[in-house]
């Protein structure tokens, strides 16, 4: 039996926040940062710390003073270049934007995203099936990617699981099976 906690990463900025941000290297909001949250992680014991190459992640594992791995696949979705750090008020205003695109979870994501859904989900796929079983493990990611993680893990269909973490929210996921 293993743990798997997800944990999204210390807020950003206030004029980040909800927008889409994907690729872009932005750096967390101290400011912003309850470091009273990390009490809970801090007692736990992990054998294994990942985080997303994004400075969002490593900066805010830095803050709990673990050691860590850098994997790229833990990335958020990559958005194409247009939208990239838009609100989705500023995307409704743009002349390409078309209401039809909200009919469906894969014709927005097909709409705003550089990545497919099915590209997004093998990328994430493959880092879950590499993860060492019975370990326990930290992994600090981005919301879309939390939410395939967590999908992946317990079974779940990505497109219709309510699941959100907030900033420096987390979940345990325990693995009694294999990925």
């Amino acid at each position: 039996m293993a743990l798997i906690t997800l944990l999204r990463h210390a807020p950003l900025a206030k004029e980040y926040q909800k927008r889409y941000i994907g690729h872009t290297n932005i750096e967390i909001d101290l400011k912003l940062t309850d470091l009273s949250l990390f009490k809970d992680l801090k007692l736990k014991d992990y054998d294994l710390v990942f985080s997303s190459d994004l400075k969002r992640c490593t900066q805010t594992l830095e803050l709990l003073e673990f050691d860590f791995q850098i994997d790229s696949r833990l990335r958020e979705v990559e958005f194409k270049d247009s939208f990239e750090l838009k609100s989705f008020d500023e995307i409704e205003k743009m002349d390409i934007y078309d209401k039809k695109y909200l009919d469906s979870f894969l014709s927005w994501h097909d709409f705003i995203c550089k990545e497919s859904f099915s590209k997004f989900e093998q990328r994430v796929y493959s880092f879950i099936k590499e993860l060492p079983k019975n370990k326990n493990i930290l992994i600090c990611s981005h919301g879309g990617t939390i939410k395939m993680m967590n999908s992946i893990l317990n079974n779940e269909e990505y497109i219709s699981s309510p699941f959100n973490l907030k900033y420096l929210e987390s979940v345990d996921i325990i693995i009694s099976q294999s990925y």
